[in-house]
């Protein structure tokens, strides 16, 4: 696997190793060893999986707050999205910044994502599958979001009008809840 370190410590983009001949291809997309010995072991507890239906569906940009924050492991199955994350951690040097990074079925990248950033993303195409691992289990009162086009974050989505669900559309700007 393929490590690639991005503008945001502790924020990097996995490239596995993948095998193929005339029948498909076969990856490995976790190995708990081999992130060992890259020093970026996570036990993971939950694994989760969306489908949007729709190109242009946003979703986030969310978080868990507290002792319930997750790190996650992002990867998209089928279609393509662009993948955001946010440094919310206040004593981070990159705090406020973001990463955006394409994953999609075809490239099999996925992005490493630590406890104390915000998360989303925006479906590139239709019918596209996100898949997720977290280690931290999903709690409903830790469940926190900053809205999509917060003007002190600036996420470029590359789109002014995406379908958002009516709680991401009214999540607050991070001044908000600071």
């Amino acid at each position: 696997m393929n490590v690639i370190a991005t503008k945001i410590p502790d924020v990097y983009i996995l490239e596995p190793k993948v095998f193929g001949d005339e029948r498909g291809w076969f990856m490995e997309t976790w190995s708990m060893e081999k992130m060992k010995s890259a020093e970026l072991a996570y036990n993971f507890v939950q694994d989760n999986h969306s489908f949007s239906a729709k190109k242009g569906t946003l979703r986030g940009i969310h978080f868990q707050v507290g002792k319930a924050a997750q790190a996650k492991l992002v990867r998209c199955a089928r279609g393509a999205v662009l993948d955001v994350a946010v440094d919310l951690r206040k004593d981070s040097p990159t705090y406020k910044k973001w990463v955006a990074i394409e994953l999609s079925a075809e490239n099999k990248r996925q992005l490493l994502v630590p406890r104390g950033l915000g998360h989303g993303f925006l479906t590139l195409t239709e019918n596209a599958e996100f898949l997720y691992k977290v280690d931290n289990p999903y709690n409903a009162a830790a469940d926190s979001g900053i809205r999509w086009n917060d003007p002190d974050i600036g996420v470029d989505w590359g789109i002014t009008s995406p379908i958002l669900s009516e709680k991401d559309a009214i999540l607050p700007f991070l001044k908000e809840i600071n």
